[in-house]
């Protein structure tokens, strides 16, 4: 009989036992970590955690090829074939059947490994096996991308073990290629960081600035939390435009490119529900403040967010510069957030060549900046992402104000966009 008790009652509880077998699937199950307890579990782990450390995580991001196939490559594994780790995922779990098919498959990846049927060898193919159906599900965007887990409850009854907001486990069973599969898992958007050139990124306040802005030819529109506040008669970072914030994210959606947006501190509730009710809406990635906070907190915070929504893009933002407070935490907290899941890191009011360039060599993953700078001179210190912020909705209100006091005192007002032509870009993307 099969039930859900709470994720937390299972860490300690052993997967099923798989028996001893010396061919096939079956050898395969009986000598993986995944199905292991035990010094076993302990030795076959360290086996998978030294194969992946020797993995360059950048030849897992875009390019061409399954996941499979990066994957095997990434692993110096020649000779793989993905239809007969098809084969093998399909019976991969105890409660499956194994066909002999599956059997044949698994003969062929221990040759292709080298030939020789040990332990090494198991994880090496445990490796591609878990990472073809769940690293799939995730490019695909569904989440979790693995529904949930088998444990042996005290009673020996085998209970399932709900997966949502955890897609990659916890406790000594926690997939360790967590990167790993991220990277693999990595969209359009990712892949916009990680170009010939820093992805420009203009941050919107409402429908028609960000089509404006899509028809201008940007490749992805963020949104700007001032601007969304202030449009609404709110004030900025103080938690009180989640309602706003999602409404505009559920209309922006409708256009053509990668919707990211700011979603300040959280907005006070559960960042992983957040994430995923922003990842079920359409939107690609978040931008999130610790507002120079705990880096604690806002570690948690960044990896409550890639569990609820393993493939969105979060952006730590790191406030020290910005409010002008411990600014020497800025490096110790872009490596913690980081190792927490971020994609990226995004530290407003950091300008000068030192700071940009000494931060952007040491954080493993692409550093974001306001757009304070030549683009020029800021890819060249290693910027990838270069956001506008509030700089556009606040240009607009300054030339709003300018035209309205030319009107009122009789001068000539600059010239504005037609509007038929305001129209038409309106009707293109909302058809």
């Amino acid at each position: 009989m099969c039930f859900r008790p709470s994720f937390v009652r299972m860490l300690n509880y052993p997967v099923p036992a798989v028996p001893d077998a010396a061919y096939g699937v079956a050898w395969l199950r009986a000598n993986v970590v995944r199905f292991s307890e035990g010094e076993a579990h302990t030795r076959r782990r360290a086996i998978v955690e030294a194969e992946l450390a020797g993995v360059d995580i950048d030849a897992l991001r875009g390019g061409m090829g399954s996941v499979v196939t990066k994957l095997a490559a990434a692993l110096k594994l020649s000779g793989i074939v993905e239809t007969d780790v098809a084969l093998v995922a399909r019976c991969y779990q105890p409660h499956e059947s194994v066909t002999a098919e599956a059997d044949s498959a698994v003969a062929r990846l221990v040759a292709a490994c080298g030939g020789v049927a040990d332990e090494v060898t198991a994880n090496r193919i445990g490796i591609l096996v878990q990472a073809y159906a769940a690293t799939a599900a995730m490019v695909e965007g569904r989440n979790p991308p693995v529904p949930s887990t088998r444990r042996v409850a005290p009673s020996g009854a085998i209970v399932e073990v709900d997966l949502t907001g955890r897609p990659f486990g916890e406790g000594r069973h926690s997939c360790p290629g967590r990167r790993h599969a991220s990277a693999l898992a990595e969209g359009e958007f990712h892949r916009m960081h990680h170009g010939d050139l820093p992805l420009v990124l203009p941050n919107a306040w409402d429908f028609a600035s960000a089509a404006m802005l899509v028809e201008a030819g940007f490749a992805a529109i963020g949104t700007t939390s001032l601007g969304v506040a202030a449009a609404h008669g709110l004030i900025d970072a103080a938690g009180t435009t989640r309602a706003e914030t999602m409404y505009l994210a559920s209309e922006l959606v409708r256009l053509p490119v990668p919707i990211t947006v700011d979603v300040e501190s959280g907005f006070g509730v559960d960042p992983g529900e957040l994430a995923a009710r922003l990842w079920e809406i359409g939107v690609v990635g978040v931008n999130v403040e610790d507002a120079a906070g705990s880096p604690a907190a806002h570690e948690r915070t960044v990896r409550a967010m890639k569990d609820g929504a393993p493939a969105l893009f979060v952006n730590a933002r790191i406030d020290t510069y910005w409010l002008g407070i411990d600014r020497d935490s800025t490096v110790d907290r872009a490596l913690r957030y980081a190792d927490a899941g971020a994609d990226g890191v995004f530290v407003p009011g950091l300008v000068t060549d030192h700071e940009i360039e000494a931060l952007a060599r040491v954080v493993p993953v692409p550093l974001n900046v306001l757009a304070q700078r030549n683009v020029r001179e800021l890819m060249e210190l290693g910027v990838r992402r270069i956001s506008t912020g509030s700089l556009l909705f606040r240009t607009a209100l300054e030339s709003a104000v300018r035209v309205a006091e030319a009107v009122r005192d009789g001068r000539t007002t600059d010239t504005a966009l037609s509007y038929r032509s305001v129209q038409d870009v309106i009707e293109r993307y909302i058809r």
